[in-house]
């Protein structure tokens, strides 16, 4: 690796004195903005070990994370961690291990099967272990990375209550956002929100409590705290990145990603990651490049068609655009520029509304009993198919792979709930209960039919149709906008300072990869934090 070593010296001159107090000012701790790519360069040259950085975001976590502003971003330590970064000291990062000695965090609804605990943030789940490791912490391990611990999250990604607070877990409390932490309401809820349910996995790369992080999405988890923190994001295809040992929330769109500062070290996982898996069928039919890094080029854009889902002259149907205050459009006008600047032909029209607007029986309604939302009494409409997959899948989670636990059933759950009340319902279990009224075994025909037009809307009606009629290589959504319609169809996603969807088409993810690259410009980044309400 070549690089030149003035920014490895300052990992390492953070790492040797990581044991003494740490500044309040996240600058003097020297691993402020340090991207993964660069601490690999750090320990590829020898500045650094593996021991030194994990020790040093070890202190940044009891600095940040538990004194100071009392993030609340990481929810659980790897007791073992710092004995594998020891045996780790004498490896340099290569093509056989690319991340070796790299602290990652990964989501509390990834399992590993080692001492930390696997709970989704449930206060019923508290003490939960895991049979085995999730296939993706495998594969980080066999690539090196040191699992440095467990992200906190919002509850069963947000699919316990309606109107959840992003990032409050009844086990792990309230993530902030590390740019307004002191913000809160009356009732200790932030009042800038730091983007959920991947939320600790956010906010501990932006506060830099981790080289990089690994959330879950079902629709809108990754995108929407990497926008709120200022981060790089993929929510991948359904199949690229195994979803084997995952507390689900939907099979049909459930996906891990990787959440990190810069759009190569996204890459540099995904080439980790993406692998076929027995356990999980859906990575079966999996295509990839050799190497998502390769696409990292100037050049890679020069031709590519780009559609923009926006059509002023017909506003009824411009619903990704048409709403968005002056600043998001004056952001999206950059990037699309930027985007042209590199040589992509840019399509600008609206997404057709068969698309958009949703399929009948594709939504069920759940009264709203939570008793802190400002919408208590109304009728809250989640997917059908969220609420019927569940049930099943998180049956069969408990089942198969959750160990040290009473719990064995979704029923155990509301049950230990109710019995706890006080301490794991403040904001109630509306989603479960109405989970809970469904058979478990995705028989009725009510399920079969939401899902199917939940294909034939999104995917048929909607992204195949844009992306065949435009003949495009990508669609360019602004922020989480857009997140359901991607979601639906199982197709992927991209973020950065903007938010971009991109489908399975002739480029493979060069020049999709390189799209985000060259969005995450820093005006850009500027602009994507004042659009945010963050402090630049």
């Amino acid at each position: 690796m070549q690089k030149s070593s003035r920014r490895g010296a300052g990992i390492a001159a953070a790492a040797v004195s990581a044991q003494a107090p740490i500044s309040p000012k996240l600058d003097h701790a020297r691993l402020d903005h340090a991207s993964m790519s660069d601490i690999a360069h750090a320990l590829a040259d020898g500045h650094v070990t593996a021991t030194a950085l994990v020790k040093a975001y070890l202190a940044r976590i009891e600095a940040y994370n538990r004194d100071g502003p009392r993030l609340n971003a990481v929810r659980a330590l790897n007791p073992d961690a710092l004995a594998i970064a020891g045996r780790l000291d004498g490896v340099k990062p290569s093509a056989k291990r690319p991340l070796a000695g790299i602290p990652i965090l990964v989501k509390d609804n990834i399992a590993t099967g080692d001492e930390q605990p696997t709970t989704a943030g449930a206060l019923a789940l508290e003490g939960a272990h895991a049979r085995d490791d999730a296939t993706l912490v495998k594969l980080l391990r066999e690539a090196g990375a040191v699992i440095l611990g467990k992200a906190n999250l919002t509850e069963f990604s947000n699919m316990i209550a309606v109107d959840m607070p992003h990032g409050y877990s009844s086990l792990g409390g309230q993530v902030k956002n590390p740019y307004a932490s002191a913000l809160m309401d009356d009732h200790g809820i932030p009042i800038v929100p730091p983007g959920g349910s991947s939320a600790g996995s956010a906010v501990a790369v932006a506060a830099d409590l981790c080289a990089a992080s690994i959330g879950t999405e079902t629709s809108g988890s990754l995108l929407f705290p990497a926008s709120q923190n200022g981060l790089v994001t993929v929510k991948p295809t359904v199949g690229l990145i195994s979803r084997a040992g995952i507390v689900p929330i939907a099979h049909s769109q459930d996906t891990a990603g990787p959440m990190t500062r810069t759009v190569r070290d996204p890459a540099l996982l995904l080439n980790v990651l993406a692998a076929k898996d027995p356990l999980d069928p859906a990575t079966q039919k999996q295509r990839r490049p050799a190497d998502y890094t390769a696409g990292l080029t100037r050049a890679a854009m020069k031709g590519a068609r780009i559609g923009v889902p926006s059509d002023p002259a017909d506003p009824l149907n411009d619903c990704y655009y048409g709403k968005l205050p002056p600043r998001s459009a004056k952001l999206m006008a950059e990037a699309i520029q930027v985007l042209e600047d590199l040589g992509a032909v840019i399509v600008r029209a609206n997404m057709p509304t068969a698309g958009w607007i949703g399929g009948p029986g594709t939504i069920m309604a759940v009264l709203n009993r939570n008793p802190l939302s400002r919408h208590k009494g109304t009728v809250a409409r989640p997917p059908v198919v969220f609420l019927y997959e569940l049930k099943h899948d998180l049956n069969l989670y408990l089942k198969d792979w959750a160990t040290n636990t009473d719990i064995k059933t979704m029923t155990d759950i509301v049950a230990f709930n109710e019995a706890n009340a006080d301490r794991a319902l403040r904001f109630g279990q509306d989603h479960f209960l109405a989970a809970e009224t469904t058979r478990g075994d995705l028989s009725e025909r009510e399920y079969k039919s939401a899902r199917a037009m939940d294909l034939l809307s999104a995917k048929t009606r909607g992204m195949d149709a844009y992306m065949n009629q435009h003949k495009l290589d990508a669609v360019l959504f602004p922020g989480a906008y857009g997140a359901s319609i991607a979601a639906k169809a199982g197709l992927s996603q991209r973020h950065g300072a903007c938010r971009v969807r991109f489908g399975d088409r002739r480029r493979q993810g060069h020049a999709r990869l390189s799209a985000r690259h060259h969005l995450r410009r820093p005006r850009l980044e500027r602009a994507q934090a004042a659009a945010s309400g963050l402090r630049v």
